[in-house]
């Protein structure tokens, strides 16, 4: 259903490339404008490299290739008063805001709990977590001033549901976001505006499309190849499919802010190939 946001304001955080740029060009194609927002920064030993500030630039390129408006800051969600800042002035620019796609994180090193490094505790719930609020913070006044209602759609994972080994930073992060969401939902259903939650698994995108990852599903192979990770990926799933692509989860994203789920709150959706019900 074409112009399903038209004349909305959508905010996307972590939008310089992967779920985030699908994000921000599908709620385009839908019709809003799009208030973007990235650190462009690479978290040191996570096995994959972090985007540019020039990824972010293409995501508004792309944005404005579909006919919208994109205001574009580089801003680390741990930074709260900077996420303010790029949250006020996109909709000063935009005049309102109307949908919040909480989705800025980062993925981990693989260890067992009892050996994480402390700092690597703390980064993931400081980005994943306190960040993901942050967003909330920085974006819901906006919404509620509008008087319009509107929905905050946040990025969680299957790992908000289940306990996944080598990632109990990442774990205990993502169950957070599904505890903020249950209590966002709950708090804003008077002013109508919705709060949700997709889950994914595996995704395309280079969070998990790294050899730290190949290596983790495939710990019997020498330097693992995405063919021999998409081997492992779809032994987890009931569908015949080894992973989602970018837009698989932003047409959820899409369907939980729009008027399409009008009735829908306070739901953790997977999207995920049907690996938690395997």
């Amino acid at each position: 259903m074409a112009g399903r946001f038209d004349g909305q304001v959508a905010l996307v955080t972590g939008a310089a490339r992967g779920q985030g740029r699908s994000h921000a060009v599908r709620f385009a194609e839908e019709g809003a404008d799009i208030i973007a927002v990235d650190a462009c920064i690479t978290y040191e030993d996570r096995g994959y490299p972090g985007p540019e500030p020039e990824d972010l630039e293409e995501t508004a390129c792309l944005v404005e290739k579909a006919g919208r408006k994109a205001v574009a800051h580089r801003v680390d969600v741990r930074d709260l008063a900077a996420l303010e800042a790029a949250v006020g002035d996109g909709v000063r620019r935009l005049g309102r805001l109307d949908v919040a796609c909480v989705n800025a994180g980062i993925g981990t090193r693989y260890s067992v709990a009892h050996e994480m490094p402390p700092e690597e505790w703390q980064t993931m719930l400081d980005v994943n977590l306190t960040g993901a609020w942050h967003t909330c913070r920085a974006s819901v006044p906006h919404i509620l001033k509008g008087g319009r209602g509107g929905a905050v759609v946040l990025t969680g994972s299957v790992a908000g549901v289940r306990g996944l080994p080598h990632l109990a930073n990442y774990t205990a992060a993502k169950h957070g976001v599904v505890g903020l969401m249950k209590v966002m939902a709950i708090e804003l259903a008077p002013h109508l505006i919705r709060v949700n939650v997709v889950l994914p698994s595996q995704v395309d995108t280079p969070i998990i499309m790294n050899p730290k990852t190949f290596s983790l599903f495939c710990p019997d192979i020498d330097n693992p190849t995405k063919e021999d990770f998409a081997a492992a990926s779809q032994a987890s799933n009931l569908l015949p499919i080894p992973w989602a692509d970018p837009t698989d989860i932003s047409n959820a994203v899409l369907f939980l802010a729009s008027s399409e789920a009008r009735c829908v709150t306070g739901v953790a959706l997977p999207v995920d190939n049907g690996l938690l019900v395997k």
